[in-house]
């Protein structure tokens, strides 16, 4: 095995807790590989030649309070892998920080694609790219069907007062990570707090659910797994519907960093997917747009974390030179769908 890795983990001293915590699972020297995609959290796969795995671990350096929680993540796919709901089998925690240098996890690795822009989703042709995104939405319509007691779950989160404190919380993520002049991002916040709605009956929350946040192959392009789960709760179904939907709407930056699916041939637009999931859910989506305007804030403040992190040197992977000139961008979107409802 070459003995360069990806920053962020050690194969050797991976495989040596594995041998301990988990005998007979691996059976080779292991090798590592980043996943590029992700921002925050960084991944892993791992193989032994034979079998592969997927490793979790908090980003290197600049980590924001409550953000990151492997514990969180692990716990949640756990209790949702009996379920309807496609999650990667979970195999293992690990809180050693003496391992590979932070807390991680090990799931199992599940083949699919994670479509992340247009052009990619494109490849499917039309009528692939419709049934996919509509399966996305009933897919999410499966989480939020599920009840949070029934699994384990039921404590997972703090409902009451749950968008209120979401706003509060990404305001104080948003000072932890503020060192340039941001126009806008103060206004969008205050006229989000204004103007809160009354959220539904709280259910699981997966708090960033997107395309690239789910791996779809094998017959009918099913939704084979959701990923990422570092964001989870309980609370309010439509912030997940909200993202969706902002994921749904064009940005206008070719060549972007982030970047949204909806110039693809075939999808459907933000209507439909507010109408399907609302028909599968029964919920009421009236308030979609103040939703979706908080998904614009919260990706910014997101992104802009994510670009602290770049300037302090911190960052793995291509790409986050330009995550920083994004922002006004989502800002200015947040703003416009706010003030045109």
């Amino acid at each position: 095995m070459s003995a360069v890795h990806p920053p962020g983990i050690d194969p050797e001293r991976l495989r040596a807790h594995l041998d301990r915590a988990r005998p007979g699972l691996v059976s080779g020297p292991l090798s590592a590989r980043l996943i590029e995609g992700g921002r925050s959290n960084l991944t892993y796969a791992v193989t032994d030649g034979t079998s592969r795995w997927v490793v979790r671990r908090p980003p290197l350096g600049h980590v924001l309070a409550t953000a990151h929680d492997m514990k969180r993540e692990f716990r949640v796919i756990s209790a949702l892998h009996p379920t309807d709901v496609p999650v990667p089998g979970p195999l293992l925690l690990c809180e050693d920080e003496s391992v590979i240098g932070s807390p991680f996890y090990v799931m199992e690795f599940v083949d699919g694609v994670p479509y992340r822009t247009a052009d990619e989703l494109a490849a499917l042709g039309a009528e692939r790219t419709r049934a996919a995104v509509l399966g996305l939405v009933d897919t999410l319509v499966t989480l939020h069907a599920v009840d949070p007691g029934a699994v384990g779950l039921g404590d997972f989160g703090r409902p009451e007062g749950f968008l209120d404190r979401q706003l509060r919380r990404w305001g104080k993520q948003l000072d932890a990570s503020r060192n340039r002049e941001l126009a806008g991002i103060d206004e969008l916040h205050a006229a989000l707090g204004r103007s809160l709605p009354d959220s539904p009956r709280p259910t699981v929350v997966h708090g960033d659910y997107r395309l690239d946040n789910v791996l779809i192959g094998g017959e009918g392009d099913r939704i084979r797994a959701i990923l990422d789960w570092e964001m989870s709760t309980l609370g309010d179904p439509l912030t997940d519907l909200g993202l969706l939907v902002m994921y749904s709407s064009e940005l206008g930056l070719p060549d972007s960093p982030v970047s949204t699916t909806a110039g693809a041939p075939g999808h459907p637009s933000a209507r439909e997917i507010v109408e399907r999931y609302a028909a599968g859910s029964g919920r009421d989506t009236s308030a979609i747009a103040w939703y979706t305007a908080f998904a614009w804030f919260k990706l910014a403040v997101i992104l802009e974390g994510i670009h602290y992190r770049y300037t302090l040197g911190q960052t793995v992977g291509a790409g986050f030179d330009r995550i920083g000139g994004l922002v006004p961008v989502f800002i200015e979107h947040g703003l416009t769908t706010l003030q045109e409802g």
